[in-house]
């Protein structure tokens, strides 16, 4: 499968806009993983970091869950790969823990992802504080946030492709 990354309009509204980009850095991410084997996409960085392309994408559907799942529509969305007794959680692949699973689990976030947005205009305030700061968030501040979150993480699977298979690009 070859994920085709659209780039957003330059002229479209902000809603448009924002989530033009989003879906932009998500289709990096799915870009930055096609065409490796099992074994690359769960190959660590650099010991001792943990961090893998499998482990990025887990990470993904984590944080897609927590921000609109949790905080923008209040929903019981226990976290996936995480714990308070495990907080990396996501980055330590156990046997069972393939690459299928991770996408299809990411995928399935974003879709969720997309209908919670859908319900809200972008000056919304979630329906529930984040738990750990208390702070409530606008849907807009939350696309602005998930951008910023997988433009990093794409800095790092890129930085993980080359290591891998010498790949580069954006």
């Amino acid at each position: 499968m070859t994920t085709e990354r659209r780039e957003p309009s330059t002229t479209a509204d902000e809603r448009t806009m924002l989530e033009g980009w989003l879906d932009y850095h998500r289709q990096t991410l799915a870009v930055k993983c096609e065409g490796l084997s099992e074994t690359q996409l769960r190959t660590a960085s650099v010991p001792p970091s943990e961090l893998s392309l499998t482990g990025l994408v887990r990470h993904m559907a984590d944080v897609e869950r927590g921000w609109f799942r949790r905080v923008m529509a209040a929903e019981d969305a226990a976290p996936l790969h995480y714990t308070r007794e495990d907080p990396d959680g996501e980055f330590h692949l156990g046997e069972d823990d393939t690459w299928a699973r991770a996408h299809a689990t990411w995928q399935a976030e974003i879709g969720a992802a997309r209908t919670v947005a859908a319900r809200f205009g972008l000056d919304d305030v979630s329906e529930a504080a984040h738990a750990r700061t208390g702070e409530w968030y606008s849907l807009r501040w939350i696309y602005t946030h998930m951008i910023e979150e997988y433009a990093r993480h794409n800095g790092h699977a890129d930085l993980l492709r080359e290591c891998l298979d010498g790949s580069t690009g954006d």
